[in-house]
């Protein structure tokens, strides 16, 4: 069974953040973000390509309930998921890319490969 990170906080903060993280993600195709959340936005964003890939009423209705952007939906189905389709997993990279300078935290690049 895979355990959540809690990233500090509550349920609705952690999935808002995330959803938010996941539509961002799509509609530019790379973020910056601590290593921590990377992963986790990293899974949830392998699952909506998945999604995308099925193109059914189902699977959009399912995506909207985290894609949070209507054009980043459209685009998720009509150009994003179409790219990966002869692809079995591994939509996306990890790249660490040092310490922030405020915290110290481990930085990384998530993007669409």
């Amino acid at each position: 069974m895979p355990v959540n990170r809690k990233l500090g906080r509550t349920t609705a903060q952690r999935m808002a953040m995330l959803k938010a993280m996941t539509t961002f993600l799509l509609e530019s195709g790379k973020i910056e973000t601590t290593f921590t959340r990377a992963k986790e936005v990293s899974r949830i964003a392998e699952k909506m390509v998945t999604l995308g890939k099925k193109n059914t009423l189902a699977a959009r209705r399912q995506a909207s309930i985290t894609v949070t952007k209507e054009d980043v939906l459209k685009k998720l189905f009509d150009e994003i998921a179409p790219r990966y389709a002869e692809r079995n997993g591994g939509y996306t990279r990890i790249t660490r890319i040092g310490p922030r300078r405020g915290d110290a935290a481990e930085m990384a690049v998530l993007e669409l490969v």
